[in-house]
């Protein structure tokens, strides 16, 4: 099992409706990438969905994928592309889920969002994570 130093969340910056298919296809045909941007995605209606086991690097964060998990959630934009936090009751409790089950296996793994990282100019996960799960 890799070193695992945080658990990030993210949102993917879409409509709620997008779906899983579309993010997959957008990874790999226009950024090129051979693994998926996340460990997990919940969908509004709160089904997660596994994309890589966490002893597989993902690409959630340049510089810190090696060391870190991560969780995201369709959404994170309003109608308008501005950032808005617009998870669902059903997401919030799949991610709330997500992250226990990894601070079991990763104990002294530091919870936080994107935009907690240096050089990160996003506001994704779109909240304060690092606020929110302070007491898991």
């Amino acid at each position: 099992m890799r070193n695992i130093k945080y658990i990030v969340i993210h949102c993917t910056a879409t409509p709620q409706e997008t779906r899983i298919s579309s993010i997959l296809r957008y990874w790999k045909d226009t950024l090129k990438w051979k693994s998926p941007g996340y460990h997990a995605i919940v969908a509004a209606d709160g089904t997660v969905n596994k994309l890589a086991e966490y002893d597989q690097v993902t690409n959630g964060v340049a510089g810190y994928n090696s060391v870190s998990i991560h969780f995201s959630y369709i959404g994170g934009v309003d109608k308008n592309g501005k950032p808005i936090d617009n998870r669902t009751v059903e997401q919030k409790e799949a991610l709330l889920k997500l992250i226990n089950e990894a601070r079991a296996l990763f104990p002294n793994a530091i919870i936080q969002g994107h935009k907690d990282f240096p050089k990160v100019k996003k506001a994704c996960p779109s909240f304060n994570a690092k606020k929110e799960y302070e007491n898991i």
